[in-house]
């Protein structure tokens, strides 16, 4: 099925994605790209994260705006809800990931798509975080993702989709392979 026989249009541009793809290959030292954010304290546990330039193409890159995400902890933690928690920011980074991948992938297999939706679930042990059992991991111990999709597309050609999104997730791949952190005091 060709996406230019039947005009689909997901808001995904494959044929620059593609030449992307091959520029890449060609120049591995431009495929190198860091991204970076600022997380300043604004108090309490509520924290403000801004997102701004970046490192790709052998270059510093600016966007056409910055943007900022803030993260808080529930009351129930005795904090002031201002915002989604950290945890729920990586889900919701995961979720994003994923469905950009879904959208792309439909648009370069000739699949329209009508709707698209992920829920997604992490299961975690507060003791862990709060220091009560220290055999009890800090993270999640699993995290679910559900889709939800309407399209001009059989079952297994949708599940097609999720996979080959899933394989080439970069957010998937950092929260299920080992990544080297390291953090310290500049």
């Amino acid at each position: 099925m060709s996406n230019t026989q039947n005009k689909i249009d997901n808001g995904v541009n494959v044929q620059a994605l593609l030449e992307a793809r091959e520029a890449l290959a060609a120049q591995p030292p431009a495929a190198q790209f860091a991204f970076r954010t600022t997380c300043t304290w604004l108090s309490g546990s509520h924290s403000r994260n801004t997102v701004g330039g970046f490192f790709g193409l052998g270059a510093e890159q600016a966007r056409k705006q910055e943007f900022t995400i803030d993260s808080d902890h529930p009351e129930l933690f005795d904090s002031q809800d201002n915002a989604a928690t950290p945890l729920e920011i990586v889900l919701s980074g995961l979720g994003s990931c994923l469905t950009a991948g879904v959208a792309a992938v439909a648009q370069y297999r000739g699949i329209q798509l009508r709707s698209v939706s992920a829920k997604l679930e992490g299961q975690i042990d507060a003791r862990g975080m709060l220091g009560a059992d220290p055999d009890v991991r800090n993270g999640f111990n699993d995290i679910r993702v559900t889709y939800e999709i309407d399209a001009d597309a059989p079952r297994e050609d949708l599940e097609a989709l999720v996979a080959q999104s899933q394989k080439r997730s970069p957010v998937f791949d950092v929260l299920t392979n080992p990544t080297n952190v390291s953090v310290a005091l500049g």
